[in-house]
């Protein structure tokens, strides 16, 4: 596509700002939550990261698409954002194994993007004004037609989302003559996720976000995990009646983003929609326990009262972010289980954080 045939575009938010830009050639209007991902590498392993369901992601990176993607670089089988919002959209792309252009890759899943926006004026309204829902439009929607049909798209806050990208079956991953094994809830578990468990010598069974404990404690597992996924932790009772039989049979459990969460409700904490949550490979966290210092891999909306975790009895925090001093880690001090609010398998990100899966099976082997 040439830059010159391109149609114009705009982003209009459900407070009635409105951004304008180009459509990248898909027509049409996606509805979501915008929010900002400061990575400045790694955009398809983020476009697929079903933690981002439901969600319009603006790029804050200058340049997206310019190296292409390449079919081993998913998180889940298809694109899981809403819609994206960026800078400079490249259709030619540079870099020896890709597998196709961006354009293409949009096209095939009918992803709707607009591009040439102001992300540092975007990005900075969201700062100021917070998380909020908004359309991409591409197909020259009247702007009051478009404020009618936003106003429909429900909020984040009490949306139950899991169901959405869970899976349907159960399936195995990694070798089943393995040391470990390991029973999974999927509320919209990332693959890289999967390769760290197995990488541990770990066969997993994956379960849909509704199985219950019985189902999970049927393979017999070594372990217990409870993985990331999208929107409010909130509604997913059966999720968190899941954590609570874990807890109550002392089973090793080990929670990561919505995982976690869903944990610190199964303890009587309680979890709230941030005003701007944290998206990003450059988050600096705090272990607490060793003194060290992490970077980290984030993308969560909702974290889990610190002030509640602080008086709990049985709970104590071991990470800290050290941007806001928000939650970032947990553990419980009467039972085998801990969780952390950010993405230790990354993908993208950094590895400062991989520890974490050689502590869940060190926990395996001590029960």
């Amino acid at each position: 596509m040439k830059y010159t045939t391109r149609k114009s575009a705009i982003l209009l938010l459900s407070d009635g700002t409105i951004f304008h830009g180009k459509s990248i050639g898909i027509s049409g209007k996606t509805f979501g939550e915008v929010c900002f991902n400061t990575g400045m590498t790694g955009y398809q392993e983020i476009f697929t990261d079903p933690s981002y369901f439901g969600q319009l992601m603006v790029a804050t990176n200058a340049h997206i698409g310019n190296y292409g993607v390449n079919d081993k670089e998913v998180e889940s089988s298809s694109i899981k954002i809403a819609g994206l919002i960026c800078k400079n959209f490249s259709f030619n792309y540079s870099r020896v194994d890709s597998s196709g252009s961006l354009e293409d890759y949009f096209a095939k899943q009918n992803l709707i993007c607009i591009s040439d926006v102001d992300t540092r004026a975007l990005v900075s309204y969201i700062r100021e004004n917070g998380a909020m829902n908004a359309v991409i439009c591409t197909d020259d929607t009247p702007v009051e037609e478009l404020k009618v049909l936003l106003a429909e798209v429900p909020e984040m806050e009490g949306l139950e989302l899991a169901s959405k990208v869970s899976t349907l079956e159960p399936y195995f991953y990694g070798d089943e003559n393995a040391t470990y094994k390991i029973a999974a809830l999927d509320l919209g578990i990332k693959e890289n996720i999967l390769r760290n468990l197995a990488k541990r010598d770990c066969y997993v069974k994956v379960f849909p976000y509704n199985s219950t404990y019985q189902e999970l404690a049927s393979f017999n597992p070594d372990g217990f995990f409870l993985s990331n996924g999208p929107g409010d932790p909130d509604p997913l009772e059966s999720a968190i009646q899941v954590a609570k039989d874990i807890l109550k049979n002392d089973k090793p459990l080990f929670g990561i983003c919505l995982g976690h969460q869903v944990i610190a409700l199964a303890n009587g904490v309680s979890t709230y929609k941030m005003f701007n949550g944290h998206r990003g490979i450059n988050h600096p966290v705090k272990n607490i326990i060793t003194g060290k210092g992490e970077i980290t891999s984030q993308n969560h909306g909702f974290a889990v009262n610190k002030e509640e975790l602080d008086n709990h009895p049985d709970l104590e925090i071991t990470h800290l972010h050290l941007n806001d001093g928000t939650v970032a880690g947990m553990r419980m001090k009467n039972k085998n289980c801990f969780s952390v609010q950010y993405h230790p398998e990354a993908s993208p990100g950094p590895h400062d954080s991989s520890y974490l899966f050689d502590q869940f099976i060190e926990n395996i082997k001590s029960v």
